[in-house]
């Protein structure tokens, strides 16, 4: 999205999702890019962890804004529009309790993107080789203890885990469902069907194939314009 690459940037844009926590909540997770971005423009690799996070989350408007907030036409985001016909069949696969079903049918058309994503190119390497730059995650962890709420140390441990929460090779819809075990497990102590979950991702990826790329590029654009807004304040 920031037209190129780099391991601040990997490991910004998917920082949000790291560190939600019971110190940490959803909504604060995916706001701390602005205020970051404040503190640490001067040093280039911070400044660009700091936009990662910016095209991730829900305020400023990022990806997950509109993904999960609000969409034209939608009266949540795109990701969860996409989700209600699949919340029936997702409380099934996924053993949950209805009032988890459409947050949960929204996680599927994620994971059915992120399939049409991977499809397209690999993506894996950038993320490994993020993970093993000690040298930016020892600066990413001693600047933001204080606005996490975790030590250090905690903070080093919870993103060095991170990877084993998501697909970093080239996804498929079975390792996605299988990812997604770990995650549901972890989170509620729940145990998924992943083959039922595997199916729906495949259903959900085949449900984006003509919008998605209508999706991205009103993001895109709106996305750029909020970060160049906050560069210039």
């Amino acid at each position: 999205m920031l037209r190129r690459r780099s391991d601040a940037i990997t490991l910004g844009s998917l920082f949000p999702d790291m560190v939600i926590s019971a110190r940490v909540s959803h909504a604060m997770a995916h706001s701390l890019g602005a205020e970051l971005l404040y503190v640490v423009k001067e040093n280039h690799a911070l400044a660009d962890f700091a936009r990662g996070i910016i095209t991730h989350g829900i305020s400023p408007h990022g990806l997950d804004y509109f993904g999960d907030e609000k969409y034209p036409g939608c009266e949540r985001g795109y990701c969860f529009e996409k989700g209600r016909p699949l919340v029936k069949h997702t409380i099934e696969a996924c053993n949950i309790p209805p009032e988890m079903g459409w947050w949960k049918a929204h996680n599927i058309v994620e994971m059915g993107i992120e399939l049409r994503i991977s499809n397209r190119g690999a993506y894996g390497h950038l993320i490994h080789q993020a993970f093993n730059n000690q040298e930016l995650i020892d600066q990413i962890t001693s600047l933001l203890g204080e606005l996490t709420g975790y030590r250090e140390q905690g903070l080093k441990k919870r993103i060095a885990g991170f990877p084993g929460y998501i697909e970093i090779y080239k996804a498929t819809a079975q390792s996605l469902a299988d990812k997604y075990q770990v995650q549901m497990f972890a989170r509620h102590g729940i145990n998924i069907n992943t083959v039922k979950v595997a199916r729906l991702i495949e259903i959900a990826a085949e449900q984006v194939e003509d919008d998605l790329d209508d999706f991205f590029r009103y993001t895109y654009d709106i996305v750029l314009r909020e970060l160049d807004k906050i560069e210039r304040y």
